[in-house]
């Protein structure tokens, strides 16, 4: 009995003393639009035709939940691509998201599109595989379509940054990595599924 009093004891003191110096849990994100199985619902992809611009982009981005930002966190970065889009693609993974500035720790569904208060980049419909589309058009959420119909596994990557980036809608990719060194405090990757139906 001793030795479990005193054991709880030493437990106790470890977990003060980790609250003392600072410590907090790993930042996390999630989305209640992907399921148990780790799929993306239907709504913000290519299956469902309702959700598509005028060329047949998806466009409604799904929702997020950031948990236990880092302290210091001033603002966050997000980054969704594809990695087995790179056969589909000739030589690159595609780029479905890029934004910048979020200030708060929650994105409610198409906050792409719903007079969004933080800036975007251009996604990969930029390019000649996507149609070589406006800037102003890609600079947004655009939803997994794997046209190949294999199922793709999709990384969005979370950035807690310790200050906002100089940066305007449309910007590109690689400007807001350079304006991220030295300055992520913290950083998750939320993975998903997500396939065409035929």
């Amino acid at each position: 009995m001793k030795k479990l009093t005193f054991l709880f004891l030493a437990v106790m003191a470890f977990m003060f003393s980790l609250t003392t110096l600072g410590y907090s849990a790993e930042m996390v994100v999630t989305s209640s639009a992907i399921d148990a199985k780790g799929v993306l619902a239907d709504k913000y992809g290519y299956n469902d035709k309702t959700q598509l611009d005028s060329k047949g982009m998806p466009v409604t981005s799904f929702p997020l939940e950031i948990k236990n930002a880092p302290k210091g966190t001033k603002s966050y970065a997000i980054f969704l691509e594809d990695k087995d889009a790179f056969p589909v693609s000739h030589g690159f993974s595609w780029i479905h998201w890029v934004a910048a500035n979020i200030t708060t720790t929650s994105l409610k569904e198409n906050a792409s599109k719903d007079k969004p208060n933080f800036v975007q980049g251009m996604n990969s419909w930029w390019s000649s595989l996507g149609g070589s589309r406006d800037a102003k058009e890609v600079s947004c959420y655009g939803g997994p379509a794997p046209y190949d119909g294999k199922e793709h596994i999709y990384e969005l990557h979370v950035y807690a940054l310790d200050t906002k980036l100089n940066l305007k809608n449309g910007f590109l990719m690689n400007e807001m990595f350079r304006q991220m060194e030295g300055h992520i405090l913290g950083e998750y990757t939320l993975k998903f599924k997500y396939q065409l139906k035929k």
